[in-house]
């Protein structure tokens, strides 16, 4: 038998044995153990969804469905994964570094221009899904249950993930277009209304009343963490940046202030009650490449300088330094993308392992949950309609996919107790399906459109 064929028994063999492994080499080996095969397995799964026409991001979604039901074929190894609290807090770093490197590729100054557009988009795609999952789908496809309940879905209908549509742009080159920027925009604007939402929903079924100072609080806590957040610190990073630099000069301390800064925002949003991936986006709009220069360029411009004395040499490094400049302003992007190799793919994974295709057995909650991705999807597609000329389908299916947020508010709906058991495997499904099919439809439409 040749060694192609071995290849698959030795991996089920594998799987099978795990347990006894892991048991023995204790938890840390054991978490050790389940990083190595989800970064080996996303790298392998990656590049075969890319060759059959799809984006990394939906091999590495699909990666986590199989290995999160492989019980289904009596293959337990990975039953605890998901539940793992060290393997999700990676997962959840992984999603800041994301976040990070999206803001590190964005320009502020294009933000802006989009903003009208940004906003309207951003609002339109809360109110229209929380409008149809409340008071329209909610109690046509499940009659009878109480009000708290509908509000709680319309909540859920209402999140985005800016993650998955970001990683397909991202992997694309298609960052810098207007739709990405409307989208990212939209995005952060859909955050903070989101949780607005989710607040007052929350309020609703606690305390039977909530109270405008509390819903103008969570608003005024956003605008002054984005605005604040930015305002300083392009105020403070160039000055710091330049004081670093005369200490080292070097990438190792570029690395350590992008990256710090971002997981320092992070924990900020996350102490003022908002996403953290609200703050590593805002930390990477921070480094313009203006004093970015700081870092490498000086060293580079020491070592040519004996050329530059040279009247021969002058005309080639006129158009030398320019390259040089260019340069300077990626590498901090080029840093961050080792480590987000490590952590990004473990975030995608494990959100594929939170599918429980058992849920599929049932015709009737299947049924609903096609219904409810309806209505997911039309209500972000209607936010669309917004983008104006920067491509209105492009922006709506770029608002599509619930991901880890509609999981977060479905499970505060079931903590509270509105949201039951088979509701939220309708859920479920629903954030499945928008997380799945996103990533090749929002690919299509980028080729088409690319000339």
């Amino acid at each position: 038998m040749s060694v192609r064929r071995l290849l698959p028994l030795a991996l089920v063999a594998g799987l099978t044995a795990f347990p006894a492994w892991a048991a023995g080499a204790g938890a840390v080996g054991e978490n050790l153990l389940w990083l190595a095969i989800i970064l080996m397995s996303a790298r392998l799964f990656a590049p075969l969804a890319q060759r059959v026409g799809f984006p990394a991001v939906l091999g590495e979604l699909l990666l986590g469905v199989v290995l999160g039901n492989l019980s289904l074929l009596g293959i337990h190894a990975f039953d605890s994964i998901a539940k793992d609290p060290i393997v999700a807090f990676l997962a959840e770093l992984g999603v800041i570094v994301l976040l990070l490197q999206i803001g590190l590729e964005t320009r502020l100054a294009d933000l802006v221009q989009v903003g009208g557009r940004a906003f309207a988009v951003g609002a339109t795609g809360i109110v229209a899904p929380f409008v149809l999952g409340a008071f329209l789908i909610g109690p046509l496809l499940l009659p009878g249950m109480e009000s708290n309940t509908y509000l709680f879905l319309g909540a859920t209908l209402a999140a985005t993930s800016v993650g998955i549509t970001g990683r397909v742009f991202r992997d694309l080159g298609k960052l810098g277009t207007p739709a990405a920027r409307i989208v990212l925009g939209a995005a952060v604007i859909d955050d903070v209304l989101g949780l607005v939402i989710l607040a007052v929903v929350s309020s609703l079924v606690t305390a039977g009343s909530v109270g405008v100072g509390e819903v103008a609080g969570i608003i005024a806590k956003a605008v002054i963490f984005l605005g604040g957040s930015i305002w300083l610190g392009r105020l403070i990073a160039p000055h710091s940046s330049r004081w670093l630099a005369r200490i080292d000069a070097g990438p190792s301390m570029l690395f350590a202030q992008v990256l710090a800064t971002g997981l320092a925002l992070a924990w900020l949003a996350h102490a003022m009650g908002l996403a953290p991936i609200i703050g590593a986006f805002a930390a990477g709009l921070l480094f313009e490449p203006v004093f970015l220069k700081d870092f490498e360029t000086p060293r580079i411009v020491q070592d040519i300088e004996p050329l530059m004395r040279d009247p021969r040499h002058r005309d080639l490094l006129d158009e030398l330094l320019p390259i040089l400049s260019r340069h300077t302003r990626h590498q901090h992007e080029h840093m961050i993308e080792p480590i987000g190799y490590f952590f990004v793919p473990v975030f995608f994974v494990l959100t594929g392992m939170q599918v429980d295709l058992t849920t599929l057995a049932d015709p009737a909650i299947v049924a609903t949950a096609l219904g409810l991705t309806a209505a997911a999807i039309v209500g972000k597609l209607l936010a669309g309609a917004c983008a104006g000329k920067a491509g209105r389908w492009l922006v709506g299916w770029g608002m599509v996919p619930r991901g880890e947020v509609g999981l977060i508010f479905a499970m505060v709906g079931r903590q509270l107790g509105v949201i039951s058991e088979s509701l939220f495997s309708v859920i479920v499904i629903m954030v499945i399906l928008t997380t799945l099919v996103t990533p090749p439809v929002l690919t299509r439409l980028l080729r088409e459109e690319t000339p």
